[in-house]
């Protein structure tokens, strides 16, 4: 399908100019007519790749709209819209108006240090709002960051990256890992999980090539800077500018320590970490794309001049609803209504309002509550709100230990679940600790034996040891795990060429 200026996208986005292009996608400055206002529209075609893959793609790409419009903060695009139209999916973002980060850099050199602190300080603070939904961005890099005539800085593509790489490990046809290679941290190169200490290595790549002018590591082929990222030590950058502070030059050694624990413990940090380089709060020089700006006149009007403000309306006096006893029945036909549309969000908002008063009707134990909190666990994970739904699994799993024991299928799967919820929240030890205190359970055919399941846990044990640096057991694991896969399934399985390709990309880099 051909994509063309003037074409209505979804009976209401009216393409303008291509202002960006891909493998699998295309990105149009676009016009709303319903709201008369500029927006941007990111087109992807599913049919780009496998043809079996194209529909869970699909998937991914309506959950990961879903959950990246949970974000609210300034320093993120803000997502309109999003749908189909034929083969293609669209999401319609705000319109940014001013240079993205990697034509900033180009256009002043040397990039003044403190740009750079002001630059990574508010990506700290977009990080740390994304990291808390939890959300891993996978692909920060300069021409994913915007900065604005203010000088504030705008993230872009939060949640694409995630839906382009359906699983960390697959790689393109082309035998290359999906990602922008020269910002991958190293266990997102090697196949391991991903999680905030992903995007923290991005963000001490970004740091390092806007004090020194590079990457940290460049080379000719994709394989090649892969191989520098794993095994070489980047160079300090005050060997290059010596006139940066030796307290920042330490950031970005952290930032980009090969080994995930040794990075800071979280954006949170980061920015505390760099406030203490800040500009102190004055006049900016008046010139535009300062990205000192928002921190020398924190919220001014911009440009900088006296404004006489609104008059405001006096407050109005709430009145307070009259409490009425909620219909537990009616609520729930409510959520499986809500559910079969898609309506996710508000599903869970619903189930979360309405256990208490199922509690208090039917009992705590009753199997009324039960099923609602397992549905409300279920719809929790589906929305992708991982911290809340880890404490709902851990009371369901020990609730149905205590009543059928340690090895009963259901508390198991509980604690799957859970496990699942720590590796998205970026606690890879703890999940690693999880799975491996569940395998013994699939694997033992006299309990709850799930050859199957047992393996999809020994894949995940494999991907967070990547994770956590311990190439070597990650390697054994696999190893073991492709020749007990081919040994059920056969070797032409998907599964089991998969875990081959993982397994031929980390003799690869290892070699």
């Amino acid at each position: 399908m051909s994509v063309t200026t003037g074409r209505v996208v979804a009976g209401r986005y009216e393409l303008s100019m291509l202002i960006g292009q891909g493998g699998m996608g295309q990105v149009w400055t676009a016009y709303d007519q319903r709201l008369d206002r500029r927006v941007a529209v990111k087109l992807l075609r599913p049919d780009k790749v496998a043809g079996q893959e194209a529909d869970e793609l699909r998937r991914r790409f309506v959950r990961e709209c879903r959950v990246t419009a949970q974000v609210d903060h300034p320093g993120l695009v803000t997502v309109h819209d999003a749908g189909s139209a034929g083969e293609e999916l669209f999401l319609v973002m705000q319109y940014v108006d001013g240079a993205d980060l990697s034509d900033h850099l180009a256009e002043h050199d040397p990039y003044p240090w403190q740009w750079a602190v002001a630059v990574a300080a508010q990506l700290c603070a977009v990080l740390s709002a994304v990291h808390a939904v939890p959300i891993v961005h996978r692909d920060l890099k300069p021409r994913n960051v915007m900065v604005k005539q203010d000088g504030t800085v705008t993230v872009l593509d939060l949640g694409v990256a995630s839906v382009m790489d359906t699983d960390t490990t697959r790689l393109t046809h082309t035998g290359s890992p999906i990602g922008s290679p020269a910002y991958m941290a190293p266990e997102q190169a090697m196949g391991g999980a991903v999680g905030p200490y992903t995007d923290l290595y991005a963000l001490g790549v970004l740091l390092h090539e806007l004090l020194s002018g590079d990457v940290p590591f460049a080379g000719s082929t994709a394989l090649g800077v892969l191989h520098r990222h794993l095994y070489e030590p980047p160079l300090p950058v005050r060997r290059l500018r010596p006139e940066v502070p030796e307290p920042l030059e330490a950031l970005v050694l952290r930032l980009l320590a090969k080994d995930p624990q040794h990075r800071p413990a979280s954006a949170q940090d980061v920015y505390e970490d760099l406030a203490l380089l800040l500009p102190a709060r004055g006049m900016p020089t008046g010139a535009p794309l300062d990205p000192t700006r928002p921190f020398l006149r924190p919220h001014a009007p911009w440009p900088d001049r006296a404004r006489t403000p609104a008059p405001q309306p006096a407050p109005a006096t709430p009145v307070a609803p009259a409490a009425e006893k909620p219909d537990v029945a009616r609520a729930v036909d409510e959520v499986k209504r809500l559910l079969g549309e898609g309506r996710i969000t508000q599903a869970v908002d619903i189930l979360g309002a309405i256990l208490p008063a199922a509690a208090e009707q039917h009992g705590e134990h009753s199997p009324v509550v039960r099923t609602l909190r397992k549905q409300y666990a279920a719809t929790l994970m589906d929305d992708g709100q991982y911290r809340r739904a880890l404490p709902e699994l851990r009371r369901l799993a020990e609730e149905r230990a205590a009543e059928a024991g340690q090895s009963d299928p259901q508390s198991l799967r509980f604690r799957y679940e859970a496990a699942q919820c720590l590796e998205q929240l970026g606690e890879p030890a703890a999940a690693l600790a999880e799975y491996r205190a569940l395998l013994p359970y699939y694997e033992n055919q006299y309990v709850a034996g799930d050859p199957e399941l047992a393996h999809d846990v020994r894949r995940r044990i494999g991907h967070l040891l990547l994770a956590l640096g311990d190439r070597a057991a990650a390697h054994d694991t696999l190893v073991r795990l492709l020749h007990d896969a081919e040994r059920l399934h056969g070797p032409g399985h998907p599964f089991a060429a998969e875990i081959r390709r993982t397994l031929e990309w980390l003799g690869q880099v290892r070699g």
